[in-house]
């Protein structure tokens, strides 16, 4: 009986010791919170160490569009000057390529919105127009690029490599038979996926 009873004491103070550290460390994680706040807001956290997402790639964007836009940067606001992106290997040759889009009232449309995309080197492979975003990228290939499915006017077309270009206007290509494959990989879901926005 004075084992059971020396058990169940030992029990008890062992689950009193682990509570007690599970205060200890909820208040740690307060203090550590309240702490990176107030120094956020006062403009004084140190984020040096905080990732950047992938810088090079976002500057080699920007670099671009400042130039392919060149001639239509007067005629925009600064809310024009926004644009969303997201890496896919479509040959693979282990080097990405760029889907870039838009979702402003200069780039979209009625029957939907422009976009690019670009090589990793930042050279243009496409100029798309009359797209709903997301793009799905198909499990097929042509030409070693892989299809595209991409909506316009909320009818799917597939969307094929040709001659080193993909057609710029998909409302004219084969319209897709059935469902968008589930096998597709889904790109540049604006909407969807909270993709971050960059200025250029």
């Amino acid at each position: 009986m004075r084992n059971t009873i020396l058990a169940a004491v030992m029990i008890l103070g062992m689950i009193s010791c682990q509570n007690k550290d599970k205060t200890d460390d909820k208040s740690i994680i307060k203090t550590i919170a309240e702490d990176t706040l107030s120094k956020t807001a006062a403009g004084t956290a140190d984020v040096s160490d905080a990732p950047a997402k992938e810088d090079k790639t976002v500057d080699l964007i920007r670099k671009q569009l400042n130039v392919l836009l060149k001639a239509d940067l007067p005629a925009m606001t600064k809310d024009d000057r926004y644009f969303y992106y997201e890496a896919f290997d479509l040959n693979n040759d282990q080097k990405n390529e760029y889907f870039v889009g838009f979702s402003n009232s200069y780039f979209c449309g009625s029957g939907g919105c422009s976009g690019y995309i670009l090589n990793n080197d930042g050279s243009v492979i496409n100029r798309f127009t009359v797209t709903d975003f997301p793009i799905y990228v198909a499990t097929s290939s042509t030409d070693k690029f892989y299809d595209l499915i991409v909506k316009s006017g909320g009818i799917s077309h597939l969307v094929k490599m040709k001659n080193g270009k993909y057609p710029s206007n998909p409302s004219v290509q084969e319209k897709l038979k059935g469902d968008i494959p589930k096998e597709s990989t889904t790109v540049l879901d604006i909407q969807g996926k909270n993709l971050e926005k960059y200025s250029f």
